[in-house]
């Protein structure tokens, strides 16, 4: 089987490196552009691209998928399956139509909760005592696609964004890798999400950092 990965930060290494360990055929990676960072303003290349040149693997960074030659250039590589996992990119239909077992997300929350870009950061904002790890189909909506599996994660009351990400990344990563053959040997029936159960998780701003010294210290110390 042909894969294609899509992921940019940290928290889709242990996803990629599992896909490779596994042994399966990866044509392709998929990551953001080399965005300038740090107080030198440095160029600096996504963790996927550098670990994805590190396993000989091709590196992909369009600046989006929604031209017709970078649509073009992914099918070009006739992957079976899309693997995705913090890509920062909304793929749209035309992409959703190449692979023949569709495209399968890592999303870090029990959805339909926490749908969007901040799952982590809201749960601890919502001070859930558990969230999880959904794989899932991509649909072209916000994390709205059938669901293929779960897994739960407890959360700890001195949990930040960063040791939980950690944890739900290595606990995505074993859940993918579970999922995957399984998927491709049409052993699982995607399940339809609830949408009256539905809470969003958009991205955060400076803003939402801000911190109202009336609120009690549990809310302060989740900010």
């Amino acid at each position: 089987m042909r894969v294609v990965f899509m992921g940019t930060p940290e928290f889709a290494l242990p996803s990629l490196r599992g896909l490779v360990e596994g042994g399966y055929d990866i044509v392709g990676v998929y990551t953001r552009p080399d965005r300038l960072a740090g107080r030198g303003r440095a160029l600096t290349p996504p963790a996927v691209k550098t670990a994805a040149l590190d396993y000989g693997l091709p590196v992909f960074q369009p600046p989006g998928l929604r031209r017709p030659e970078a649509v073009e250039e992914l099918a070009s590589l006739r992957p079976d399956v899309i693997v995705v996992c913090a890509f920062g990119v909304i793929l749209r239909q035309p992409v959703l139509d190449i692979p023949a077992k569709g495209v399968l997300n890592v999303h870090p929350s029990l959805l339909p909760r926490h749908r969007g870009a901040s799952p982590i950061a809201a749960a601890i904002l919502a001070g859930d005592e558990q969230t999880g790890v959904t794989i899932m189909l991509l649909d072209p909506g916000m994390d709205t696609g059938p669901i293929l599996s779960q897994r739960t994660v407890p959360i700890s009351a001195w949990d930040t964004s960063g040791s939980l990400g950690e944890r739900l990344a290595e606990v995505g990563a074993e859940l993918l890798l579970e999922v995957v053959p399984r998927w491709l040997a049409d052993e699982i029936e995607p399940q339809p999400q609830d949408d009256s159960l539905a809470t969003q998780a958009p991205l955060l701003s400076k803003e939402d950092g801000a911190i109202d010294w009336n609120l009690p210290a549990i809310d302060i110390w989740r900010r």
